[in-house]
């Protein structure tokens, strides 16, 4: 029996899991994602996520004969690394992947992802149409996007292809972005964002609410659960809707997907204040044909079955090639 890992490194967590050959999961594990002092840290909480799901499934690491990683980005392929992640510390400059990988698993087979690209092929891998035109839109901590176009993933030359978060929706740049640019997608609507956005609507409009605007812990919790009792945190979700379907639009303009599932905690956790503002504006946005838009079927799984399924498949996510 052949052992396959998958790693899911996310800006809030990393997990992996190990399957056989039937993709069956074996074993798994799950850690906060270092916030520093460097990414080495992060590397290792990598390496003891395998270790340790790795055990629980009864193998020795080298036993495994592939492993798929699905990471925050920006990736350097040729280095096999993420460089500068948005979301986390500045201190955290170069994450090293695929070697410490291959070195524990014995395995040149590592095949490294934008996690929302291990989320298409995720989703791909495991859909019962297996559809070769879609995408995998995650709403979380940042926002990405995983797109196959006529039954390929689209990487870019660099692993970075996908990165729709960083689309300039506005151009006034009323918001700053993670990245340091201004009016992208992301620095509205992600979860890390959107209680700065929410202060910046305020600090225009000082409308009396409920939302705990001063208390530096607000988040974007907090906007969710005020909705439909305060005024205020309802025009909050209001805007945002505006500017997920405005990102959406941009995507299916470019890509023609037959479906686009969504995920990333924002939207795991307000499927109906996260979707359906959407799926309300496309007519009044698209002017092709409009692609069904649907929560992820895999939940919070998602990318971690995408890179599962990327160990299985050589890097592909295609199930022929088992």
């Amino acid at each position: 029996m052949a052992y396959y890992v998958g790693v899911d490194l996310g800006a809030t967590n990393v997990r992996s899991v190990v399957g056989d050959d039937d993709g069956t999961v074996l074993g798994e594990a799950r850690d906060n994602t270092p916030r520093g002092p460097t990414g080495i840290a992060v590397t290792e909480a990598v390496l003891g996520v395998v270790r340790e799901a790795c055990a629980e499934a009864g193998i020795d690491p080298s036993d495994a004969v592939a492993a798929g990683i699905g990471a925050i980005g920006p990736l350097d392929l040729a280095e096999g690394a993420v460089e500068n992640p948005a979301n986390l510390p500045d201190t955290i400059d170069r994450i090293p992947l695929t070697g410490p990988l291959s070195v524990l698993l014995e395995t040149d087979e590592v095949y490294l992802h934008n996690d929302t690209n291990a989320g298409v092929i995720g989703e791909r891998f495991h859909s019962d149409r297996n559809p070769d035109d879609m995408v995998y839109l995650t709403i979380s901590s940042g926002i990405g996007a995983g797109v196959c176009v006529d039954g390929h993933v689209l990487a870019g030359w660099d692993g970075n292809a996908g990165e729709v978060g960083h689309l300039t929706l506005d151009p006034h740049g009323f918001m700053t972005c993670g990245c340091g640019h201004n009016g992208h997608w992301e620095g509205y609507c992600s979860g890390n964002n959107i209680p700065k956005y929410a202060r910046e609507l305020h600090e225009e409009d000082p409308v009396d609410t409920a939302l705990p605007i001063s208390d530096p812990d607000f988040s974007a919790v907090d906007v969710f659960e005020h909705a439909g009792d305060d005024e205020f945190a309802d025009h909050i979700i209001s805007q945002l809707g505006h500017w997920n379907a405005m990102g959406v639009a941009n995507i299916v303009h470019a890509y023609a997907p037959l479906i686009i599932y969504v995920g990333g905690a924002v939207a795991l956790n307000n499927p109906d204040l996260v979707l359906e503002p959407i799926r309300e504006q496309m007519s009044e946005m698209v002017m092709s044909n409009i692609p069904e838009i649907q929560l992820t079927t895999l939940g919070d799984e998602v990318v971690v079955e995408g890179a599962l399924a990327s160990a299985m498949t050589g890097g592909t996510g295609d199930r022929s090639r088992l």
